[in-house]
């Protein structure tokens, strides 16, 4: 019995986090693919989008980044209204971080990268995948991003 409650239970040593199973990759999977489509669709993977919103020469990205906006609201709402839970049946709770000098700079570093690359992280996938050939930088300069600021945040203000 005991034997087959251990080959029942995901594991680390298997290559997957307790709790993640194949329907949840491919849950993942799904939502990214859907999410590359809405991205290329909306146009917000184009770098021309970001450039004339940086511009301040069309509205188009503030209205998607208004409406995006609005979702996360209402769904924060019915998460708390209705106590939705994770997977593992953990409650869901927001809890906003703290104010600080490192949250300027690091919007200001965030917004500039945005304005040169014409991508944040998200449609970085769906620019390479739309054949943005150029995109790959983007993603290698996010990742280095990701590493440094790994590295550096002992140093960092927090």
């Amino acid at each position: 019995m005991n034997e087959q409650k251990k080959l029942d239970q995901p594991s680390a040593v298997d290559g997957n986090p307790p709790g993640m199973s194949v329907f949840a990759y491919g849950s993942v999977l799904l939502i990214g693919g859907y999410l590359g489509v809405l991205f290329t669709k909306s146009e917000i993977a184009r770098w021309e989008r970001v450039h004339k919103m940086f511009l301040f020469q069309e509205a188009h990205m503030y209205v998607i980044i208004c409406v995006a906006i609005v979702v996360a609201m209402v769904s924060m709402a019915y998460i708390k209204h209705f106590g939705v839970t994770t997977i593992e049946g953990k409650p869901i709770k927001y809890e906003p971080k703290p104010y600080h000098k490192g949250v300027v700079i690091g919007g200001i570093m965030f917004g500039a990268g945005w304005a040169i690359a014409g991508a944040c992280p998200g449609p970085i996938y769906a620019q390479i995948g739309a054949g943005e050939w150029m995109s790959i930088l983007t993603l290698a300069g996010a990742m280095s991003g990701m590493f440094c600021y790994a590295a550096l945040k002992p140093k960092l203000p927090h």
